[in-house]
């Protein structure tokens, strides 16, 4: 009995204890499932939170994008507007700088207007001067005629027609000679024309070919190449002719421009060099040769501005100046004339205490026109002016180069110098195509010619024996007779001398009066 309630009590003990095993069990499965639902919510919850984040940074991202984009049209468009007004500004800026020159030039020109009034004005009161003076002379002369004999009368009519015969006879020969100056404009062109092309024959071919030797005549067909691909592609790149003839080992490079026709030579002498002559060597090999010739006249032009003591000038004028190397004037080379003519001006500018470097400077750069691209309009010395005008060079030295020949009326003392130096440097002795002994013989002879005339106190050859000053004595030539005695030099000069050009003579009579305050 006791142990069967012994084993009853067992076993109740562990049916409980099994049940609170089993009950525990399952509140344990149900708490991890509970766990793992939690667990499951959070996970899904951060995932949503990630998801919403991500979508509200790529919202702001957009945004900020939108914005950036937005502001980058406005700061465009803002730009655009500041460059167009600046566009509108630099207009209205060259606008006005033109107005300003048209303003300068329309002053200068009336106050050219008014010293030309001024002068006229002069010339009048100084005319009406001599007419109440003539007239003085002539009441007195007719008070004395009045007690003259018949044949005195006589003789003084004679001589007053005869003076007056010779002031008609000037003014009738200077009519004919402005009529015959406007008809023989075209006769003289064309036979200058006609004169130029019989003699074209040898300074063209001095001036405008260059012979280059061949190692064989081989390279002729080469430089030719096939169906003449390479000489059309040498002459296109270089800017030359290429001439190859039956002329055993030399072809010849013609064009007139001497810079263009020196590169064509240094390239010609590199393609046989190298022996690959195809069109790629030839822009090759031409790119290379006008670098270094660009480099030997802008080398030159600098040692031109050492010599001469200036700085600051542009380096494109400095390669026009070295340019001047290879151009020649009558045999004188430019390069030389041009440091020669700086030279001179500016011992003159010194002599008169004026800017000795800008005198040099003009004196320098007077001629670089000359070898500009023939493409541009115009003379040498107004193209050459319009050229240093855009690379910085001053008023006076522009202005002083447009009127070194006269093309513009000097306005300042340093466009007379470079005048001068110029003058002065082709016409020294030596300078030009012409033997010293003949030179001063020249001139001396033109001198005595002109002192046999009565009448002439002292004459002067100048620019060399191109032009002849003659002084005369006011009391026995008048200003009719200085017309009259200027034909009957040049006419003398014409018959007994053998000169080439032409001889301009100047008779000059001065009227001096010398009074003393005592």
């Amino acid at each position: 009995m006791t142990i069967v309630i012994l084993a009853a009590i067992l076993s109740l003990v562990f049916g409980g204890a099994v049940g609170y095993f089993l009950r525990h069990q399952a509140a344990m499965r149900d708490l991890k499932l509970q766990q793992m639902k939690g667990d499951e919510i959070v996970e899904r919850a951060k995932k949503d939170a990630n998801d919403i984040k991500y979508r509200a940074r790529k919202e702001a991202k957009e945004l900020a994008k939108e914005d950036r984009d937005e502001f980058d049209r406005y700061l465009k468009s803002k730009q655009e507007e500041a460059k167009n007004q600046e566009r509108e500004l630099a207009k209205r800026e060259t606008t006005l700088e033109r107005k300003q020159e048209d303003l300068e030039k329309e002053q200068a020109r009336i106050v050219q207007k008014e010293d030309d009034l001024d002068a006229h004005k002069k010339k009048v009161l100084v005319e009406i001067e001599k007419y109440k003076k003539r007239q003085d002379e002539i009441s007195q002369e007719l008070a004395r005629v009045g007690g003259m004999t018949r044949e005195e009368a006589k003789a003084l009519l004679m001589k007053e027609m005869e003076e007056a015969a010779k002031v008609d006879f000037a003014k009738e020969l200077r009519r004919i000679e402005e009529e015959a100056r406007e008809d023989s404009e075209k006769a003289s062109k064309r036979i200058i024309g006609i004169a130029i092309q019989r003699f074209a024959g040898e300074y063209v071919a001095e001036k405008a070919i260059t012979a280059v030797e061949l190692p064989s005549d081989d390279i002729k067909g080469r430089l030719i190449g096939r169906e003449g691909r390479n000489i059309r592609a040498f002459e296109q790149i270089c800017g030359v002719d290429l001439i190859i003839d039956d002329t055993p080992e030399v072809v010849v490079i013609s064009s007139f421009n001497v810079v263009r026709r020196e590169i064509a030579r240094q390239t010609l002498h590199k393609l046989i060099a190298d022996g690959r002559i195809h069109p790629a060597k030839i822009e090759e090999f031409f790119d290379k040769s006008k670098t270094e010739l660009d480099r030997h006249l802008r080398d030159l032009g600098e040692k031109a501005q050492m010599e001469i003591g200036v700085h600051g000038i542009h380096p494109e004028v400095l390669k026009l100046i070295g340019a001047l190397n290879f151009r020649t004037s009558y045999t004188q080379n430019q390069y030389q004339h041009a440091i020669e003519c700086a030279f001179i001006c500016g011992a003159m500018a010194a002599e008169m205490g004026l800017n000795v470097k800008q005198a040099r400077r003009a004196g320098l750069l007077h001629d670089v026109g000359k070898v500009l691209d023939a493409s541009a309009e115009g003379s040498h010395a107004m193209v050459g002016a319009d050229f240093l005008k855009k690379f910085g060079e001053s008023v006076d030295v522009v202005h002083a180069i447009r009127a070194h020949h006269d093309e513009e009326k000097p306005q300042s003392i340093l466009a007379h110098l470079v005048a001068a130096a110029d003058a002065l440097s082709g016409a020294r002795p030596g300078a030009r195509k012409s033997m010293m002994e003949s030179y001063v013989s020249r001139l001396t002879d033109i001198e005595q010619i002109v002192n046999t005339f009565d009448g002439v106190s002292k004459s002067y050859a100048i620019s060399g024996g191109r032009e002849i000053r003659v002084f005369v004595n006011n009391e026995s030539v008048n200003d009719e007779q200085t017309v009259i005695l200027s034909r009957e030099i040049a006419k003398k000069i014409e018959n007994e001398m053998s000169y080439p050009g032409t001889i301009r003579v100047t008779v000059l009579r001065e009227t001096k009066a010398v009074g003393v305050a005592r």
